[in-house]
């Protein structure tokens, strides 16, 4: 199941929550007062110890005169960017690294002992 709590998205989310609140010059105790909550509870927020449900986004979100749909819209476009960028990026290329492997690379190819044709090709004879 995928993690979303700790994922790349929810710290891009989660980050442009603070920086709004940061961006209006309130620390987390001022949010917390105008969301009836306490310092705390902001914290656990922005840190990601407490997820807020929809309802809690836009009081959230109306507390720092922020409109909602504008939040959204911007947040769904900052996930994708991150997506492209995440499909661009070239895998690094997988190499073995089990004491087998080692063992077969240090031998030399000239000195190899041939896998015979029926076993490289998977067929039974």
């Amino acid at each position: 199941m995928f993690k979303s709590l700790h994922s790349r998205h929810n710290k891009i989310y989660l980050d442009k929550l603070r920086q709004l609140r940061e961006s209006r010059q309130l620390r987390q105790a001022d949010l917390g007062k105008l969301l009836g909550r306490s310092q705390g509870w902001v914290s656990y927020v922005e840190c990601g110890e407490t997820t807020l449900d929809i309802i809690e986004l836009r009081q959230w979100l109306d507390a720092l005169d922020y409109k909602f749909l504008r939040f959204v819209r911007e947040l769904d476009a900052d996930l994708r960017e991150v997506e492209q960028l995440r499909l661009r990026v070239k895998p690094r290329e997988r190499r073995p690294r089990g004491a087998l492997h080692q063992l077969i690379q240090a031998i030399p190819r000239d000195q190899a002992t041939p896998v015979p044709d029926r076993i490289r090709k998977g067929t039974k004879g």
